[in-house]
């Protein structure tokens, strides 16, 4: 039976390195960020202090916009009847009225909310004002199942009842926030010149459907971040995974720990095991990732790995 599970970790929670998926630009120059992170943003909180220890988010899900109240969507019902929008659908009126710049006011009136495999996880604010267009451009005229965001920033404390309809779930401030489709994200990463391309396909997508469905990945703990980080940007994790399959090898666990190198900064090893179907002899590789800070990175690339006696 192939297993993928988490090692647990005693510590909770990075500079970025080239995603291969690519990345939303913020768009308009903004003013200097509150002092608070950007928390007290979310409306009806009267958050003043940030957490008294960072708590940091990479998480994979998908962003929907959702009227706060019944004031917000009747206002914006009154602005869409002045937009020219027949022919368009609900979605895609939705996306073109908060799209027009002289709708801004209502797209930071609205509330984002990230889902993760479907459950409501976090409310999204942004950081910096200005981002409110990532917001924006996570709402896609033709949604798709295979739709992803990719936010990163900050979680915070509960949102206020009123904050989101009735919605309490932790709030993040946000520094970054780009959107891609599943298989855009497969056809980004560099493939072999060895390797078929519907071949390798198929092993990316597999393997990146396991990371997204390991059990209660929100992307606030250290494995989580890491598994989530390496997902999006570091193609050796699907190269390698490629390799195996060809060789007759499957990918039967996961694992993330705290690496021995873990003294001033947090640092997890993300361990693949590979078992041969026929011997069933097990090879591991693993890479290791800094999670001390809101970006994660690569310390160590990809290499074997030996169990310690």
């Amino acid at each position: 039976m192939e297993q993928v599970e988490i090692a647990e970790q005693q510590n909770p929670s990075s500079a970025p390195g080239e995603d291969y998926a690519g990345s939303a630009a913020a768009g308009e120059a903004a003013p200097a960020r509150p002092a608070d992170g950007g928390l007290s943003a979310v409306p009806g909180s009267d958050t003043t202090e940030p957490p008294t220890t960072p708590s940091f988010v990479f998480a994979l899900g998908k962003v929907e916009p959702r009227f706060p109240s019944p004031s917000v969507e009747k206002e914006f019902t009154q602005v869409a009847a002045r937009e020219e929008t027949e022919g368009q659908t609900d979605r895609q009126m939705l996306r073109s009225v908060l799209g027009e710049r002289n709708n801004r006011y209502l797209a930071r009136q609205m509330c984002w909310v990230f889902t993760i495999e479907g459950l409501e996880t976090y409310l999204l604010v942004p950081r910096d004002p200005a981002d409110v267009e990532l917001l924006i451009e996570a709402v896609r005229p033709e949604p798709q199942p295979a739709d992803l965001d990719v936010v990163i920033g900050q979680r915070g404390p509960l949102a206020p009842a009123e904050a989101c309809g009735g919605l309490i779930v932790p709030v993040v401030a946000f520094d970054n926030l780009y959107s891609f489709e599943r298989d855009e994200l497969i056809t980004a990463i560099p493939r072999p010149e060895e390797e078929d391309e519907e071949y390798f396909r198929a092993t990316a997508a597999e393997l990146l459907d396991r990371i997204l469905r390991i059990a209660d990945n929100a992307g606030n703990t250290d494995e989580h971040r890491a598994l989530n980080f390496l997902a999006v940007r570091y193609p050796a994790i699907y190269v390698r995974t490629a390799e195996a399959h060809r060789a007759g090898a499957s990918l039967t666990e996961v694992q993330v720990r705290p690496s021995p190198l873990s003294r001033t900064r947090r640092i997890v090893d993300t361990i693949f095991s590979y078992t041969d179907r026929r011997t069933d002899v097990t090879e591991k590789y693993f890479a290791r990732v800094d999670v001390t800070e809101e970006f994660p990175f690569l310390v160590t690339k990809l290499s074997p790995y030996y169990d310690r006696p």
